[in-house]
């Protein structure tokens, strides 16, 4: 029986054990894997190639996109699969709240836009490249890898795969600016993105702030809503590429195998699905076969569920989801 040992928790081949994540403070949030909790042919069909994000609505029922002609997912909070809806190569997910509605704000960096969906499928709005900042010479250099929203409706969509600047527009839609742009790899400068590619909204303070994964930078960063750069909170990470807050914690998908949780100080309090052989990690044509229970390839798309649990997608050309249960 091959054993995996990771910051808190012991992986003994498919069984999981919870074990006191050392050195830290007391009561820490621990997560266990949970097996077979999303089916692998949902709909008797394979997820298939995904590349793209996870939402969770107050219902509890589970968004995942994919790169096939289904589209997004949809599993029920149980896990099991439901239905699908919306255009393939969604890349972002956010899903928001508002007048007692909610909505999927999603990033298509091959079609150079972003939009707004109702649950239903429908488009509320498309939006594309920001003509109005004199950055891009034509739509064919935006290419937006994540959008999302404040309470008060201003819009961030962060170009990661593009020119790498982060763009803001009121909520109808009106171009305000943009901030951050490309920075120099080594060493990794301050201020200035290698791909803004994973973004969030933190409401943990007292005003909302962007939290941004920068992921070829290997950390995760605050900035304000008026496009100031505050600090980075966390360096050497493996590849961030998605985030997402719920209550004071944050789970960060790391794009090279580990998934990262923070606490209301940004602090690391677990570490989950650790992959220890560097060649899985990232790695898109990975076989299902070499795949094991509970340990991570190419974490992708982050969500909490309403439980608190953590729902990852992995950039594979196969499709794979899955749970981290927290244990109470």
């Amino acid at each position: 029986m091959k054993a995996h040992a990771l910051r808190g928790f012991l992986f003994l081949g498919a069984a999981t054990f919870s074990l006191p994540l050392l050195g830290l403070a007391p009561s820490p949030p621990q997560f266990e894997f949970v097996p077979s909790y999303f089916p692998a042919q949902p709909g008797d069909q394979p997820i298939g190639a995904a590349h793209g994000g996870v939402a969770v609505d107050r219902a509890g029922n589970v968004y995942v996109s994919t790169d096939t002609d289904r589209g997004i997912l949809v599993f029920g909070p149980s896990g099991k699969f439901s239905r699908s809806f919306g255009p393939t190569q969604i890349h972002g997910l956010f899903l928001q709240r508002e007048h007692g509605v909610d909505y999927l704000y999603c990033a298509r960096p091959n079609f150079n836009e972003v939009e707004k969906l109702r649950l239903d499928g429908s488009v509320v709005w498309k939006m594309g490249y920001p003509e109005k900042s004199g950055i891009y010479a034509n739509a064919g250099e935006f290419h937006p890898t994540n959008v999302v929203a404040t309470p008060d409706g201003t819009i961030f969509v962060a170009d990661g795969y593009g020119k790498k600047w982060i763009h803001k527009y009121t909520a109808d839609l009106t171009y305000v600016k943009s901030f951050g742009g490309p920075g120099s790899v080594t060493p990794a400068e301050e201020g200035k993105f290698n791909t803004c590619h994973g973004l969030t909204v933190d409401n943990r303070g007292p005003k909302p702030l962007l939290f941004v994964c920068n992921r070829e930078s290997g950390r995760v960063e605050h900035w304000d809503t008026d496009g100031n750069f505050l600090g980075v909170l966390v360096r050497d990470l493996r590849m961030p590429a998605a985030v997402q807050i719920r209550g004071d914690y944050v789970a960060i998908a790391e794009l090279q195998g580990r998934v990262t949780v923070l606490d209301k100080e940004n602090k690391i309090v677990a570490q989950l699905g650790d992959n220890p052989d560097p060649k899985q990690r990232a790695n898109y044509g990975l076989a299902p076969s070499a795949w094991t229970d509970g340990v991570f390839n190419s974490p992708h798309g982050i969500s909490f569920d309403r439980s608190g649990s953590i729902v990852v997608s992995e950039w594979s050309q196969y499709g794979r989801i899955s749970k981290f249960a927290l244990k109470r």
